[in-house]
């Protein structure tokens, strides 16, 4: 037996705006320097990709990523300074919650000897 702590965010009105999805998206977007690419690192449609990072800046305010249009030098996305500190921010709080997790469920379930 396990307990598992996922970390959603959810905007005014009640709808999930971040989670580990977009988290591992922004990621992707830093490794690639494509949402496009990042998208299909990870399987899943561009237009998915896109709508996931619109409602996340949309709830949250401010942009995650920059994008520039293709051409000829090549277009892309990258993360924003606000886009890294969030994520930064994001990871932190997730980390501490699943480690306050793991100690009330010891505290809670003892281990069986």
């Amino acid at each position: 037996m396990k307990a598992v702590t996922r970390i959603l965010f959810l905007d005014e009105e009640g709808q999930k705006f971040f989670g580990e999805g977009p988290c591992r998206l922004l990621h992707a977007v830093e490794q690639t320097g494509s949402l496009r690419a990042a998208a299909g690192a990870m399987g899943m449609a561009y237009t998915k990709a896109l709508k996931l990072l619109r409602q996340a800046e949309q709830a949250l305010g401010f942009a995650l990523t920059e994008r520039a249009a293709g051409g000829r030098d090549g277009g892309g996305s990258r993360l924003t300074p606000q886009g890294k500190e969030w994520l930064d921010t994001y990871e932190r709080y997730r980390d501490a919650c699943v480690a306050a997790n793991r100690r009330l469920y010891l505290e809670f379930f003892p281990p069986q000897r």
